[in-house]
C-alpha cells in the first residue's frame, strides 16, 4: 500500500525543523547505506548520533503517535530514530531496495524493515527535481508532497529518487517493523478500518454492525500480529 498522509507535521514544527536543519552538521549520506545502494546514492544526512537528529526525530515520534492514520495504515511495532537527508546540486538515490533489517544506532535493537516512510520538510516549489519514485502494482508512482506531508509504502518496494537540479530538498526518512508483516493483510486491515470509522459516524459506535465489523477487525489482527 502506498499512503500519502497530510499535516503530519503542523507549519509550525516544520518551521521549527527547517530552523535546526538549516543550522546543523551535514555528512555525506552514504554512512547509512549498504555496498549496492552506497553506488547510486549522492546526498547529505545528519549524523545519526547528532543531537539535532534526536530533538526532531523526538517531535515526528511524538507527531505520528497522535495520527490515526498513520497508526491504522502502519500499524507499528517499532520504529527506526528518524533520519534527515538533503539534496541539493544534482543530487539524487538511484533505484535501489532498502535493507531488511535495521540495527538502531548505539543498541542491539534489530528492526525489521516493513514499511518506508518520508516525510517532506521543503515545499515542493522550493526544489527541482527530487520526486520519490516508487514501483508498484500500478507502475511507477511520482510524490512530492508539501512540507509536513509523510508518504508511507513498502519497504520492499524498488525506490529513487531523482536529481535535484534546483534548490534543496529536505526530508526526514525512517522505516517501522509493523505488527503485521504482510503488505496484503495491512492494506485489508486499514480499509476494513477506515470502513468502520465511516459506518460509526453514519449510524453510531454502538451500531450492531459496527460492533460486528469492530470485532472481525480485530480478531483478524489476532490472527496476524506479531507483538
Amino acid at each position: 500500500m502506498l499512503l500519502c498522509i497530510p499535516n503530519v507535521l503542523t507549519p509550525a514544527q516544520v518551521a521549527v525543523c527547517r530552523r535546526q536543519l538549516d543550522a546543523a552538521e551535514w555528512v555525506d549520506g552514504k554512512v547509512t547505506t549498504g555496498k549496492q545502494s552506497a553506488t547510486v546514492k549522492s546526498n547529505l544526512q545528519i549524523p545519526q548520533h547528532s543531537p539535532v537528529a534526536h530533538e526532531l526525530g523526538e517531535i515526528i515520534l511524538t507527531a505520528l503517535a497522535n495520527s490515526p492514520t498513520f497508526i491504522s495504515a502502519a500499524l507499528p511495532l517499532n520504529i527506526f530514530p528518524p533520519l534527515f537527508n538533503r539534496y541539493e546540486n544534482g543530487g539524487h538515490f538511484g533505484t535501489h531496495t532498502d535493507g531488511s533489517v535495521m540495527t538502531v544506532p548505539g543498541t542491539t535493537v534489530r528492526i525489521r524493515t516493513d514499511v518506508s516512510a518520508t516525510l517532506f520538510l521543503a515545499e515542493p516549489e522550493e526544489y527541482e527535481g527530487g520526486e520519490l519514485v516508487i514501483e508498484d502494482n500500478f507502475g511507477a508512482q511520482e510524490v512530492k508532497l508539501a512540507a509536513g506531508d509523510m508518504v508511507l509504502y513498502p519497504a520492499t518496494s524498488l525506490h529513487q529518487v531523482r536529481p535535484v537540479t534546483c534548490g534543496a530538498r529536505l526530508a526526514s526518512f525512517f522505516w517501522m517493523q509493523s505488527m503485521v508483516r504482510d503488505d496484503g493483510q495491512r492494506t485489508l486491515l486499514y480499509d476494513l478500518d477506515q470502513s468502520i470509522q465511516a459506518l460509526a459516524l453514519e449510524v453510531g459506535l454502538n451500531h450492531p454492525q459496527t460492533i460486528k465489523l469492530s470485532g472481525i477487525y480485530h480478531n483478524l489482527i489476532r490472527r496476524w500480529a506479531d507483538t
